[in-house]
């Protein structure tokens, strides 16, 4: 089928206008990606307070029996007391308080917390034990305890690396208080 000459320079103006469609929703998306990029770093920083960096006062004030480190987590918006971690070499418990109402369908805690920050822990693990740097029983796992539909308690189990800790210990603070954001909306 032979096109006239009109007909051709039509479907190459055609073409052209494509590409730079094309082009320009390129540069959206990299813009929107490097955008994101920055506002998950904001988040991270300004967000989160790093166990770490915690008071040594703070973290050793409160000590139940069997000796384990309280570690309180508070709401970025107040400073209010949602949960503490008890940290031991094997594991993190996170006891929430009684009335914070908080329960596992509420966003983002499958999606942040549970899928995102701790599945991605447990993919790094199950690469390991595929190239046999750790065994099978090693890789992390965690356990939702529950008093009704609320979340009593979060068990994460095998973390292995102190940074780990920090890490569960910051988002779950985020998590919650943007959970009980959700909850007041």
């Amino acid at each position: 089928m032979k096109h006239s000459e009109e007909q051709l320079r039509e479907i190459v103006g055609w073409r052209e206008d494509l590409v730079k469609q094309i082009d320009k929703h390129t540069q959206a998306i990299e813009t929107l990606e490097k955008r994101l990029l920055v506002l998950d770093s904001m988040l991270k920083e300004s967000s989160f307070t790093k166990a770490s960096s915690l008071d040594s006062t703070q973290k050793t004030s409160e000590e139940n029996v069997s000796g384990k480190k309280s570690i309180p987590i508070t709401s970025g918006n107040d400073g209010k007391v949602i949960a503490n971690a008890f940290v031991t070499p094997q594991q993190v418990e996170i006891i929430l308080e009684e009335d914070s109402g908080i329960t596992a369908d509420i966003p983002p805690f499958k999606s942040f917390f549970i899928d995102r920050i701790i599945g991605e822990m447990k993919r790094k693990d199950m690469l390991d034990v595929d190239n046999g740097k750790i065994q099978k029983n090693s890789i992390i796992d965690y356990v939702i305890n529950k008093s009704g539909s609320d979340i009593r308690e979060i068990i994460i189990k095998n973390y292995k690396e102190k940074e780990r800790v920090n890490e569960i210990i910051n988002t779950a603070g985020w998590s919650f208080t943007r959970m009980l954001e959700n909850i007041k909306k």
